[in-house]
């Protein structure tokens, strides 16, 4: 069945900028995001979703009330949710194999719906720039054709993606907006930064960077997030990697050297400049094994270092943290 737009079949191949255009309400609403000033999302009843992960729930949740992703560049922050039942995923894509995530997130969302006796799938697209390579526009060609060939109907509510997320400034382009958070209870959407991106923060990071596919971190029923252990090849090349000055790595990771938000974000809590980064990213691998998972047991919230409201680091809210395998 085809994606839809007030009830009208989306006509593609065409631009982002032309689909707004021919649709008045989807441009008001990508004008509205824009405008909106950023919330700094705390950790309690967050789930934070990193690059090529996906989470997913529904308003029945006793742990989880918000899922958030940010620091997209070039890659598009994906929230589909179900309205009969509240369904909600939100995963992060960077175009790796789109072909293979949409029908993934289609059906984490169907897994709740079911029995859903009424209601509809809508979309929301956020996130690219115009930039350089053309990364963030064939990524919304990408995303746009997938959800198009999907049997459910889909909804397409809101699309605030590469030319109508662009901002110029001094000739260069930068995104306007880089994250976003829904309410799983009230459905609303809104621009959002995060400061807690746990737990193993570098090791999900690393498994992303090292080639692993999108995966599901999170059990909505057992109300518990699963992280690794991973396992994964040598990280290929790394002596021409760690051979590259700050600036060419982030041209070659980012797709443009204007884009240093993540980067930027780890030199502050690390002192570590992206060359630096790599290595810690490196180092994480070393915490993959079982010393990190012995014996691949859960791993409850009690083990955590909690701050003094109560909260463990970013997942205090959670009835436990699981490790199980995920090989690639």
């Amino acid at each position: 069945m085809p994606l839809l737009v007030e009830g009208r079949r989306v006509r593609l191949p065409q631009s982002a900028g032309d689909l707004v255009r021919a649709h008045p309400p989807l441009e008001e609403r990508a004008r509205l995001l824009r405008g909106q000033s950023v919330q700094q999302v705390g950790p309690q009843g967050l789930l934070y979703v990193q690059q090529r992960e996906l989470a997913v729930t529904s308003p029945k949740d006793g742990s989880i009330s918000i899922l958030g992703s940010d620091d997209a560049t070039t890659c598009h922050i994906v929230v589909l949710r179900h309205t009969g039942n509240g369904a909600t995923c939100l995963t992060h894509c960077d175009g790796t194999d789109t072909k293979a995530e949409v029908p993934l997130i289609m059906n984490s969302i169907k897994s709740f719906s079911d029995h859903a006796q009424c209601g509809r799938l809508e979309v929301h697209l956020v996130g690219g720039f115009n930039d350089d390579r053309q990364l963030s526009q064939k990524l919304t060609h990408q995303l746009l054709s997938e959800f198009d060939r999907q049997e459910d109907d889909i909804h397409l509510v809101t699309l605030c993606v590469t030319e109508l997320n662009d901002r110029e400034e001094n000739e260069n382009h930068f995104p306007i907006i880089y994250g976003i958070a829904v309410n799983i209870k009230t459905a609303e959407i809104y621009r959002a930064s995060f400061q807690d991106r746990g737990p193993e923060e570098q090791l999900r990071a690393a498994r992303a960077l090292a080639g692993g596919p999108m995966i599901s971190i999170y059990d909505a029923e057992t109300e518990q997030i699963r992280i690794g252990p991973y396992s994964w090849t040598p990280f290929p090349h790394v002596d021409f990697w760690l051979q590259q000055d700050d600036k060419q790595i982030l041209e070659l990771c980012l797709g443009s050297n204007l884009c240093w938000i993540h980067f930027g974000k780890i030199q502050q809590k690390t002192r570590a400049g992206p060359r630096a980064f790599l290595f810690l990213l490196l180092r994480a691998k070393e915490n993959s094994d079982g010393r990190r998972f012995q014996k691949q047991k859960p791993r409850a919230q009690s083990e955590f270092s909690f701050r003094e409201d109560g909260c463990a680091k970013g997942l205090g809210h959670l009835k436990s943290v699981v490790f199980i395998s995920v090989q690639f």
